[in-house]
């Protein structure tokens, strides 16, 4: 499992990391033809403060590329969010795929 990890005027942070690879990892583990995740957290300036922070999260995998963003109060909420729209759009893929074999 190959993930990449950017910051866009965010502080590193390792905790952060580690609750991303654990989530991206059960994705890793469902779905095996999955290659690598880049993951990004940005800062945004919102009127709303249950918004701002930023995780995108593009998976590679075989046929176009998978990519789920969400805005939520904090990172970890958003990372959250981000990998269960991905396994949604995932399930749906590995659905695909099984039709087409």
């Amino acid at each position: 499992m190959d993930i990449k990890f950017e910051y866009d005027n965010v502080k590193a942070s390792k905790a952060l990391e580690e609750y991303t690879t654990e989530k991206v990892q059960k994705l890793f583990n469902k779905y095996e033809f999955l290659v690598r995740a880049d993951v990004f957290f940005k800062v945004e300036n919102t009127s709303d403060d249950k918004t701002g922070m930023i995780s995108s999260i593009r998976l590679s995998a075989p046929g176009p590329r998978l990519f789920a963003k969400d805005s939520k109060d904090t990172f970890h909420k958003s990372v959250s969010e981000a990998v269960r729209e991905l396994d949604n759009q995932l399930a749906k893929r590995k659905g695909k795929m099984k039709t087409h074999h």
